[in-house]
């Protein structure tokens, strides 16, 4: 059947099951709007306040459905303004297509009004990008698009499609898209005989999880394995959610603020198995003193991570759930009692618990693991970027993948209330909340325009401390209590800016105001801003300094000013 380009666009976006799009229309755009007009009974369309809110809450539809997420801009300052929300997808490996519109192809390379080379700024933090000059690869450019998006290490993916290309005319015909089925031959059999004798060899086993684990649907076979061979768990920031936090195997995070009882296992296992994890540096630190008594085996489905930033011992390369189903059946029952108990007993002596600067102080760890309690573990938390990102971590018992959407590689403040957007469209029925630190917050707080417009329920959790607290945190450690620029003091109302867009407030200041607020929000219809009243001084803890060993982190930070 003839179709023109806006609508060729659409039909392929069917094809791929996309029910929704986060966008905003402009100029070069005004094609495929005017189809979505005509499509809007098969395709949901979310007007966010700005381009880069849309391409975050793409992404957090991507992280808590497990689709691939979807956002439409117009060309030039709508195509860069997207730019941060693609690095930000790219760095966590989160399946994204990002349409931008561009102008005329007659009128490409010649500076046209918001003309820009968004393939060429774009191409270091994309899986790969296109710029579509012809009709008739339009449609095999979109399916092509979803099939990278989605393949082996996922990743986004942005086309470019000129205007004038929105508005010919081709014949289109439809494909039935076949589901994608990860590649299992990327290992042999001795791979696998080599782990299975590195696993039964070894009396102290450390199992660390990360956002590979989630991005394959494989907690379900970290689970066996785990079992299997008698291991205690920790996760990456990426990977929280991938195991589950309420169980007794659980260590906490790992890294630059994880638990003292995860670094203090690290130190003295024999084996260390990382499963779909980069070993990013905020969690190795310091190299030569990672696992220095342990053998380390990496399960990965991207070979270029492999000994990118730690040399391992052995590797099996593949999708993780594949990798795991090929392993698991070769391991017979183990027992490490002596070791589990070690691991109980170090989670008995060092409990995280915060401190504040007064008894009556009003302390995110009392307010986030109330939330749990709450919600019963089963909420969906996304995150700014700072210290309210590591208390969620840190504070947030999470029970399932899917529930813990961060910038976690990245770190892009302002990420987390299009993010919850995203989530909670693509997740009606669950609770979303944004745990976020007010200088995040302002980043992006327009973006409460769209919350109020869709009369989305989301939660923003604010812990208001009046500072960049991250930074003041370092500031106050490595440079002499020099608070340059991070104390923010702007005098916001909060109350007023919910109320003029129409969104219920509350505040907490008190700890005895948590549970009864706490309640209030989660029963409400609508989107909800809480200011919680947080001391600028209270600290994330642990905290291993750069360039140190993780076994050894500062635990306590004495405050004397």
């Amino acid at each position: 059947m003839k179709c023109n380009g806006s609508e060729i666009l659409l039909e392929c976006l069917l094809e791929q099951g996309v029910d929704t799009i986060f966008g905003y229309p402009g100029g070069s755009v005004l094609n495929i709007y005017d189809a979505l007009y005509k499509y809007q009974d098969k395709i949901n369309h979310i007007l966010t306040a700005h381009e880069q809110g849309a391409t975050h809450a793409a992404d957090g539809y991507a992280r808590a459905t497990g689709k691939t997420g979807v956002a439409l801009v117009t060309s030039g300052p709508g195509a860069t303004n997207t730019v941060t929300g693609i690095a930000t997808a790219f760095m966590d490996s989160i399946p994204l297509v990002v349409i931008t519109g561009n102008v005329p192809v007659p009128l490409l390379g010649l500076d046209s009004f918001q003309e820009v080379d968004i393939t060429g700024i774009t191409m270091p933090i994309t899986k790969h990008n296109f710029i579509v000059k012809d009709i008739a690869q339009l449609a095999d450019t979109v399916r092509r698009a979803f099939e990278i998006a989605n393949s082996g290490r996922k990743g986004p993916v942005l086309i470019d499609i000129p205007k004038d290309i929105t508005a010919a005319v081709c014949e289109y015909q439809p494909k039935q898209i076949p589901a994608l089925v990860p590649n299992a031959d990327t290992m042999t059999d001795e791979d696998v005989a080599t782990a299975v004798q590195m696993i039964q060899q070894s009396k102290r086993p450390f199992v660390y999880t990360g956002g590979g684990v989630i991005a394959s649907d494989a907690a379900k076979e970290v689970r066996e394995l785990v079992d299997l061979i008698d291991a205690p768990v920790s996760s990456s920031l990426m990977g929280q959610g991938g195991f589950d936090n309420y169980d007794e195997r659980y260590m906490g995070m790992l890294g630059m603020h994880g638990s003292k009882t995860a670094a203090n296992a690290v130190s003295e296992c024999d084996l260390f198995i990382g499963i779909g994890t980069r070993f990013s540096d905020r969690v190795i630190l310091k190299i030569s003193a990672f696992a220095p008594n342990a053998k380390i085996i990496q399960i990965d489905i991207d070979p270029a991570e492999v000994n990118k930033n730690i040399r391992v011992d052995h590797t099996l390369v593949g999708d993780v759930k594949c990798v795991l189903q090929r392993l698991n059946p070769q391991l017979g029952q183990c027992s490490h009692s002596d070791w589990m108990e070690k691991i109980a007993s170090w989670k008995r002596e060092y409990p995280n618990q915060q401190k504040g600067n007064t008894p009556d102080a009003l302390l995110p760890q009392q307010i986030i693991e109330t939330l749990c309690e709450l919600t019963g573990g089963e909420a969906v938390i996304s995150t700014e970027v700072g210290q309210n990102q590591m208390w969620a971590a840190q504070y947030y018992s999470f029970r399932h993948p899917k529930q813990f959407l961060t910038s976690g590689g990245h770190g892009t403040m302002g990420y987390g209330l299009g993010a919850a957007i995203g989530a909670q469209v693509g997740c009606p029925d669950k609770q979303v909340i944004n745990i976020a630190g007010d200088g995040s917050f302002q980043m992006n707080c327009n973006e409460l325009v769209t919350l109020s417009k869709y009369n989305i329920p989301v939660i923003e959790l604010l812990l208001n401390n009046e500072v960049l607290g991250m930074v003041r945190q370092w500031q106050r450690l490595f440079y002499g209590k020099r608070f340059s620029q991070t104390t923010l003091e702007r005098g916001v109302d909060y109350s007023k800016l919910a109320g003029a867009y129409g969104i219920e407030f509350y505040t907490i200041a008190k700890p005895e105001e948590i549970r009864p607020t706490l309640e209030k929000a989660l029963a409400a219809n609508g989107p909800v801003l809480i200011n919680c009243v947080i001391d600028r001084d209270i600290n994330v803890l642990p905290m291993v300094p750069a360039g140190a060993a993780i076994d050894e982190p500062i635990l306590e930070i004495e405050i004397d000013d």
